[in-house]
């Protein structure tokens, strides 16, 4: 007996007579170079970033490149108050009037540019700030910002005092005096301005004069001149002094550290670094070793107080041309967290080094993906969104290989472009940003493509949910053809997969997109094509599907007129076939003909839903377009499309309604199929058997077939040992012996033994198709008058088969797990076990017999 069928092969396999088509996804060639918008790109050049660029160290900004100060002075509330002292000690309190003479403003402006001067020159030296909560740590910074400000105000203070005092021996006391020397300044800024700063992180405020508003004391200005020298004044005490607990004095151990690690370990990489005629070879090494130093002393980062000279060497290194070089220096200018122009010419820098293919190795060694993941993650989207541009092109480069495309999902790549996408998708059509951050969705679109080919990347995209955020980027952004493209290109390869395709068959809107793109671009058919390609993979397995997009308001005219114009352009693309037909015999379907191929297979799988196939078969339009295609197309010129043509019209052939414009054209369609059935494609040969099974239920096609001598085909197929052609020549041959004059035909053919030979070979198998077989047997021997005038030799062996298979033990098979056994059992009883019990009474009794039976539509 042959094997009997797992369970999932009767599942698979369970006859529904109509059925639906699968089809091949696009095929998109991979771009032969790399560059920032593929030669397809649809963008004007004019309005887009460029590809090709020069960078110099000159490219970068050294004063972005100063350390970020991490506590900031909240500004002052009050006026500042200015005070004199008089000879008396005893103080008068004036408001401040404007200078009495040119003189005095340029003198004023003359000592705070000196002061200036000094504190950018890094004269002034830093004060360490404690925190108002010594339980709350801060990070330590030097805070050159604020304390540029302060000593600004100061000066200010200091030159509107001098301007409203009048120059006399007593007013050289005062600190503002314009005869204060270098050295005596510097040492009120040593002294006062890290108690001044100390003092505002508390809360308290500062009068022009250096007081404390809640200090009652006052205190000449030669004290606050030399501070060092006298601590009991609160202007004089010591920043050392000052400084007090365990957290402090962690603080300043650690600062110290940091000098000395800066200046054993930092330092001597530097000066290696500036040794600009050292080979390429010693400079990458350098920089392998100035990046894992840094590493170690926890110097990346914007908190390092000594970026700035580190940076300004490392950008001194991009006029050096060498991809290594760039590709180490790039990685610690990205780990050193640069910010605007800066961070715009090292993604720049990053995009040059990616663009080369051959330098793969080189990134997979210094994993670079790390830090441009990073940058997607932190950096601002609307500020830098020409940084991320290059930034994930580089990205987009790198999915192409491989094996960092697998680094990069490992990373969390689809996360972040996710989020990425979020953030680009909360930007209104309104916004300036819009437009350019279509380019950059442009590139994330591309890479996500790229990384939906990888088993791990399509898992993490289902469970991130990205068909509901990618269907509304295509709402979005549906004026955008590249976007567009790549998302469409992006479900084209996920709805291949089961899992993907029912969550996106679950997003209501991607109907109407889907149908929308097919209105707009009717003849971009690179998108028509998949958009095509996604519409039958929806609808293969999800009646629902089927359902929604049929209900969609114009769908079956957006499709009707798809098919018109590709129609149109395959006749004339035939035309020149033609005439190049010794050439082109074995060649791959046409654009045109491939967009037809899966327009079609989405019309015969929504036919398979039973109201939705019902108006499509009263679809005159929709028909005539089918019939087109076999009139003018053979299976020789294009095989597939001929066979999806016919299995598109075998399923509309099952709906029997009055308004059914396939029961119009059932005998011009019978023509038609009758050149199929001469052709030695096989494929051909069933699907066309597979229509007359539907049609012949009509008198009209069966006399087509005797006429035609169509039976003998179809009696030959019963030897092609395969249960689908078997099947479908049953169900011709049940339709033809309904009629008595017709019944004749299976003797004469040898019909009748192959019928069972059939029953013998798939009947435990397969129980539909041997119910199928008994119900040809019976409709053959109605008018018999004995079992051996009917069968002739093969009466016994049909007897004892029919015995045999309605045995439940020898039939079923006790060997089979019980699930399986069920499922056999199923079939057996409900279907098989009925009518070859009537069979078998028939052929022992000679007696009446039951009405004649009709084999069910296909």
């Amino acid at each position: 007996m042959p094997r009997q069928k797992t369970h999932s092969e009767i599942i698979n396999e369970a006859r529904n007579f109509l059925r639906t088509l699968g089809t091949r996804r696009p095929f998109t060639p991979t771009e032969d170079q790399r560059k920032l918008f593929g030669s397809g790109s649809s963008g004007a050049p004019q309005n887009r970033p460029p590809s090709v660029f020069s960078l110099h160290a000159s490219s970068f900004d050294v004063a972005e490149s100063r350390p970020v100060p991490s506590v900031r002075l909240s500004p002052l509330d009050h006026k500042p108050i200015l005070v004199t002292f008089a000879e008396d000690e005893a103080s008068s309190i004036f408001l401040p009037k404007p200078p009495a003479d040119a003189a005095g403003v340029r003198k004023a402006s003359s000592a705070r540019a000196g002061l200036f001067r000094r504190i950018s020159e890094g004269n002034f030296p830093s004060a360490k700030m404690v925190p108002p909560n010594q339980n709350e740590e801060k990070p330590e910074s030097e805070e050159p910002a604020m304390i540029n400000n302060l000593c600004s105000s100061n000066d200010n203070c200091l030159a509107e005092h001098r301007s409203n005092t009048p120059f006399n021996e007593e007013s050289r006391q005062l600190i503002c005096n314009e005869c204060i020397s270098r050295s005596e300044r510097e040492d009120f800024l040593k002294g006062t301005a890290g108690e001044v700063l100390f003092q505002l992180r508390r809360g308290r405020s500062v009068t022009s004069d250096g007081r404390f508003a809640d200090e009652e004391q006052q205190f000449p200005c030669d004290q606050m001149k030399k501070p060092e020298t006298n601590s009991s004044q609160p202007g004089s005490t010591s920043w050392k002094r000052r400084v007090t607990g365990s957290e402090d004095e962690r603080r300043i151990n650690e600062s110290k550290e940091e000098e000395i690690f800066w200046n054993v370990k930092i330092l001597p990489i530097l000066h290696e670094l500036e040794k600009v005629e050292d080979n390429v070879e010693n400079l990458c090494l350098a920089c392998t070793r100035l990046y894992q130093a840094l590493n170690e002393g926890n110097m990346l980062g914007k908190r390092f107080k000594r970026r700035n000279v580190l940076l300004k060497t490392l950008y001194k290194l991009v006029d050096i041309d060498s991809d290594p070089l760039y590709l180490k220096v790039a990685k610690i200018i990205l780990a050193m967290k640069v910010g605007g122009k800066n961070l715009l010419s090292v993604c720049k820098l990053v995009f040059k080094i990616c663009r080369n293919e051959k330098n793969d190795d080189l990134i997979q060694e210094e994993r670079l993906w790390d830090c441009l993941l990073e940058v997607l993650r932190t950096e601002d989207l609307l500020k830098n969104n020409e940084a991320l541009l290059y930034c994930m092109r580089a990205i987009k480069f790198m999915s192409g290989n491989a094996v960092l495309l697998k680094e990069m999902v490992n990373k969390g790549a689809i996360e972040t472009l996710l989020q990425l996408m979020k953030q680009i998708n909360n930007i209104k059509e309104n916004d300036t940003y819009f437009f350019s951050l279509g380019h950059l969705l442009v590139q994330l679109t591309a890479t996500l493509r790229n990384l939906a080919d990888f088993p791990p990347a399509r898992h993490q995209l289902l469970c991130s949910a990205a068909a509901p955020e990618l269907c509304l980027a295509l709402e979005l952004r549906a004026n955008n053809k590249d976007v567009s493209a790549y998302i469409v290109r992006i479900f084209s390869k996920l709805s291949s997969y089961n899992d993907f395709c029912a969550a996106l068959a679950d997003c209501s809107r991607c109907y109407i997109l889907f149908l929308a793109l097919l209105d707009k671009h009717q003849k971009q058919q690179g998108l028509v094509i998949r958009i095509l390609f996604i519409l039958g993979n929806l609808t293969e397995k999800n009646n629902q599907a089927r359902e929604q997009l049929f209900k969609e308001k114009g769908s079956v005219d957006t499709l009707i007129s798809l098919f018109q114009t590709y129609h149109k352009l395959d006749l004339n693309a035939q035309k020149w076939y033609h005439e190049r037909e010794g050439e082109e015999k074995n060649r791959h379907p046409s654009e045109a003909e491939d967009v037809l191929i899966k327009l079609i297979r989405v019309l015969a799988n929504l036919s398979v839903h039973p109201r939705v196939g019902a108006a499509l078969a009263a679809a005159h339009p929709v028909v005539e377009l089918l019939v087109a295609v076999l009139e003018y197309k053979s299976v020789d010129d294009c095989e597939e499309l001929v066979i999806s043509a016919t299995t598109a019209i075998s399923n509309l052939s099952y709906y029997k309604g009055k308004s059914s414009a396939v029961q119009d054209k059932k005998l011009h369609i019978a023509k038609l199929l009758f050149k199929l059935l001469m052709s030695n494609n096989m494929d051909g040969v069933v699907e066309a058997v597979r229509v007359f099974g539907n049609l012949s239920q009509d008198h009209e096609i069966c006399d087509f077939i005797m006429q035609k001598k169509i039976y003998r085909f179809v009696i030959a197929l019963l030897d092609a040992k395969n249960h689908d052609v078997c099947f479908s020549a049953c169900g011709v041959l049940l339709n033809l012996t309904v009629d008595q004059n017709k019944r004749a035909l299976l003797m004469k053919e040898g019909g009748v033994r192959k019928l069972v030979d059939c029953l013998g070979d798939f009947g435990p198998a397969d129980w539909q198709l041997a119910c199928l077989i008994c119900k040809t047997l019976w409709n053959y021997c109605e008018d018999c008058t004995s079992a051996a005038s009917c069968f002739g030799e093969d009466t016994n062996t049909l007897l004892v088969l029919l015995t045999s298979l309605l045995d439940e033990e020898l039939a079923l098979g006790y060997s089979l797990d019980r699930d399986l056994r069920d499922h056999h059992k199923l079939y057996w009883e409900r279907e098989f076990k009925p009518v070859a019990e009537k069979l078998l009474d028939r052929i022992q009794s000679h007696h009446s017999f039951p009405p004649t039976m009709t084999i069910p539509p296909f």
